[in-house]
């Protein structure tokens, strides 16, 4: 009975130790193989390898990922012109030498996130220095983001990590002097709406001007066209009624007689001094009738 159990132990502790001989490296993983506290291999492929079992060699993992460093506070710059900015960044990194990451952190990811905020913010002071708000914020935000990644770049190479990418999330004034950046805005805005009102207006007064003149133009085209018309009806009038005249002499010197008869009578008021026996009254006379001396008509 003892030497089974015996036998049960000796199975178990060999399966201990062949277990602390396995380990695995997924694909998002480094891993360092220490021997006695150095460094005797790193091994970035996954799959399932060897080592020897604890304390001749151990094995510490480090992620393999692409990692973010996002600051919880924006940090405080002074531009060119001397003037307080407040700028809030993050930053993309990856480990890219594992034995170096760790001679320079010892593996702790607290560690080298601290430091390599460190170096972000010296990289920008040093761009931000250099340019005016303006600049900054929108003329050549994108050289200052490509000039702090170069900067970053380089003092990361030598920690063993790698900078994917820095970008500047937010770019504001610190609460002492918005209101007067505010004022300016506004009395921009203001200058900017006066302009457009000027311009405005003077093409108003352009358009009016074009539609007046327009205006005349048009009425004197009509008032041209229509006295040609009522010259060419007039002649027309008068054709016809020579042709009349032409075809019936009397009645054309009856019809146009009744037609001063009205022009003359046209109210009870009116009154004519005329010879009752000139030719105007022919008409009014009876066939073979007289009449003697002057008088005066008036109409009934």
């Amino acid at each position: 009975m003892n030497k089974l159990i015996s036998f049960f132990l000796a199975v178990i502790a060999a399966l201990l130790v062949a277990y602390s001989t396995i380990f695995i490296v997924d694909q998002k993983s480094h891993a360092i193989v220490f021997a006695f506290g150095e460094v005797k291999s790193v091994i970035s492929e996954p799959g399932l390898h060897f080592k020897l079992p604890p304390p001749f060699q151990n094995v510490l993992l480090l992620d393999k990922r692409i990692l973010t460093i996002d600051s919880a506070e924006a940090d405080r710059f002074i531009t060119a012109e001397k003037k307080n900015i407040l700028v809030d960044s993050y930053v993309k990194w990856q480990i890219t030498e594992p034995k170096l990451y760790y001679v320079s952190f010892s593996g702790d990811e607290r560690r080298a996130k601290d430091r390599l905020s460190q170096i972000v913010k010296a990289a920008l002071n040093d761009e931000i220095t250099k340019r005016t708000v303006r600049e900054v914020i929108s003329g050549e935000r994108g050289k200052v983001m490509e000039a702090i990644k170069s900067k970053v770049t380089d003092e990361a190479k030598q920690i063993g990590v790698d900078i994917i990418d820095v970008r500047l999330k937010r770019v504001d004034y610190v609460e002492q002097i918005n209101n007067s950046v505010y004022d300016r805005m506004k009395s921009e805005r203001l200058r900017v709406a006066n302009e457009l009102r000027s311009t405005g207006s003077a093409e108003s007064e352009k358009i009016r001007a074009d539609a007046d003149r327009q205006r005349v133009v048009i009425l004197a085209e009509a008032y041209r066209e229509a006295e040609q018309m009522r010259g060419e009806g007039d002649a027309e009038a008068s054709r016809i009624y020579a042709q009349a005249f032409g075809q019936n002499p009397e009645f054309y010197k009856f019809y146009r007689s009744l037609e001063a008869y009205r022009a003359s009578f046209k109210t009870k008021s009116d009154v004519v001094v005329v010879d009752p026996s000139s030719e105007f009254f022919k008409y009014f006379k009876a066939p073979g009738s007289s009449v003697n001396g002057g008088s005066a008509v008036k109409s009934k």
